[in-house]
């Protein structure tokens, strides 16, 4: 199920990838809805299953949050690719070697957060995959976009993010085996990580784009993506 579920979060990096081929103009549009939705889910996951089964298995879980914001951070604005999301920025983006392999540390990332899911249960598991594959179909825009205004080919685009994608499954895999039997205050640990970087996510990348709405249509699929996360875990609980 590790396996299937991270390949099924890559196929979202490559579906927005094909939206902004095939799409490019409606796909820019409408994916501050996904962008807004994606926070609300991924911010309702953090609070209400990552941070709650974390502090179950470890009392000190809160400091690993903390850690796992500051992980992100440092990983995201000092030593990985940060893609640039304003029009002004786009003669300044350079897709090369560097942006590569920070983008495929961050889907490595995304893969090692889905296998530590898995590992706590599958439902958490189900839900963490979820809240991966709402942010990378933006995520594929986003970078598609990018390479699409440096006068990038369709198979370069096609190319590059089929690459970084892979590495979600790539992560996942390592993960199977490097979380198996895992001690429970480590994997709370590890859990507390995951969602410390979940709510990172949310309030730097994807809560930032509601700037530049026109309408109060796209901020509130915020509220829709929390209150449908909190419906689905009504009716898992019952």
């Amino acid at each position: 199920m590790v396996i299937l579920y991270s390949f099924i979060a890559a196929a979202a990096a490559m579906l927005g990838a094909i939206l902004v081929l095939r799409f490019h103009k409606k796909a820019e549009k409408n994916s501050i809805l996904i962008i807004n939705f994606s926070a609300g889910v991924m911010l309702t996951i953090a609070f209400t299953h990552l941070i709650p089964e974390g502090i179950e298995a470890n009392p000190s879980a809160h400091f690993y949050v903390l850690a796992g914001f500051l992980i992100m951070f440092f990983l995201q604005f000092v030593v990985l690719f940060h893609p640039c999301h304003d029009d002004e920025c786009l003669t300044h983006a350079k897709i090369g070697t560097p942006s590569v392999i920070g983008l495929s540390f961050h889907s490595l990332i995304d893969g090692l957060i889905i296998a530590v899911g898995f590992e706590a249960n599958t439902g958490l598991g189900i839900l963490t995959t979820l809240a991966v594959l709402l942010h990378k179909i933006p995520d594929g825009i986003t970078i598609s976009g990018i390479l699409l205004h440096t006068g990038a080919t369709k198979n370069k685009i096609l190319g590059f993010s089929l690459f970084t994608a892979l590495f979600t499954p790539i992560g996942a895999i390592l993960g199977m085996f490097l979380f198996k039997d895992i001690q429970p205050a480590v994997l709370g640990a590890l859990l507390a990580v995951a969602a410390g970087s979940f709510i990172f996510l949310a309030a730097s990348d994807l809560i930032p784009e509601t700037h530049k709405c026109k309408t109060r249509t796209a901020p509130l699929m915020l509220f829709i993506g929390a209150a449908v996360m909190l419906a689905l875990e009504h009716l898992l609980h019952h």
